[in-house]
């Protein structure tokens, strides 16, 4: 009898262990879950913060944006506006240019792309634009159609 008592107290000791460690992690994951921040107003307003350097913003994503970024044509540039984008609201700027074609000096037309922005600093490039820039109003882009190779 003294080893099958022996052995179930050690079975014992052993469950008692897990159900602490048990019950270590689910507190451990309720604590977790307290400090998690619903989304509110306060926080959209945080995410949607004016984008003060957009265009400088811009033109360092044009070089990964585009394969050949020298040579660039008739850029324009809309004032970054609220937008609904996929659901979410976040500024945008809308750009329009003449790019060349890939590994080419021709041209291949005029594109027109929006870029998005989040907590004020350039998130991504959009290409379906036809809703996001609609009835938006352009101004000359210069600075895009001088950029370095």
């Amino acid at each position: 009898m003294r080893g099958v008592a022996a052995r179930r107290a050690s079975v014992l000791q052993d469950a008692g262990l897990l159900l602490s460690v048990g019950l270590l992690l689910g507190l451990g994951l309720l604590l977790c879950a307290c400090g998690h921040r619903q989304p509110d107003s306060d926080g959209e307003s945080a995410i949607n913060v004016y984008p003060t350097n957009y265009k400088s913003d811009i033109l360092g994503a044009m070089h990964a944006y585009l394969n050949n970024p020298t040579g660039i044509r008739d850029a324009v540039i809309s004032e970054p506006a609220i937008k609904t984008i996929s659901g979410t609201t976040r500024y945008v700027a809308c750009l329009k240019f003449n790019a060349k074609r890939n590994g080419s000096n021709d041209y291949a037309g005029m594109r027109e792309i929006a870029a998005a922005f989040f907590e004020g600093r350039f998130d991504q490039f959009v290409e379906n634009t036809k809703d996001i820039c609609a009835g938006v109003t352009y101004a000359p882009f210069p600075e895009l159609q001088k950029l370095p190779p």
